[in-house]
Order: C-alpha cells, then structure tokens, then sequence
C-alpha cells in the first residue's frame, strides 16, 4: 500500500505572509471612515495614506501578499482627504461671502 500527500490549492504565491502594514493601513482605513462620520476624525486618513503607500513598498521589495488591503486604503485615505478639502473650499467660500 503506497501513501501519498496530495497537497491542493497550495501554490507558492499563497505561501508569502500577507504584509503586515497593509492590514494595518486597511483597519485604519476602517477606522477613518467610522470616525469620519461619527467623531469628525477624519485626521486619521492622513496616516492611512503614509501606511498604505509604506505597504505598498514593502510588499513591492518583500514579495508579500496584501495589495489589495493597502490599494483600499490608500483608496479610502485618498478619498477622505479630498471629501475634507472639498468641504474646507465650500465652508471657506460661503462664509466670506456675507
């Protein structure tokens, strides 16, 4: 009787830890969008950006797993920004207009 294993599914890309950062980017990003519309932080998207990008790099040089989680949160930090510059515009324009 011969025993064989019989590995499926497993190929060397799914082998690479999938990158910390990113994860990391990818739950502040989570965490923006909350504080966006509950606590008005959205201060927080100025850090989602610089992890995500850092994210990015490191799955670049490492051969890691996780660009998408970093690609959507730079996405959201991205976002946040300009939904806070568009606001400051808006808010700046009508209020010296009396």
């Amino acid at each position: 009787m011969s025993t064989e294993i019989v590995q499926t599914g497993h190929t060397e890309a799914s082998a690479q830890p999938i990158n910390r950062q990113a994860i990391v980017a990818a739950a502040m990003a989570v965490l923006a969008l909350v504080g966006l519309f509950f606590a008005g932080m959205a201060v927080i998207a100025i850090f989602v950006v610089g992890a995500g990008h850092v994210a990015l790099n490191q799955i670049q040089q490492r051969r890691e797993r996780g660009r998408p989680f970093a690609i959507g949160a730079l996405v959201v930090g991205y976002g946040i920004g300009l939904l806070s510059l568009g606001s400051a515009l808006i808010f700046a324009f009508t209020s010296g207009i009396h």
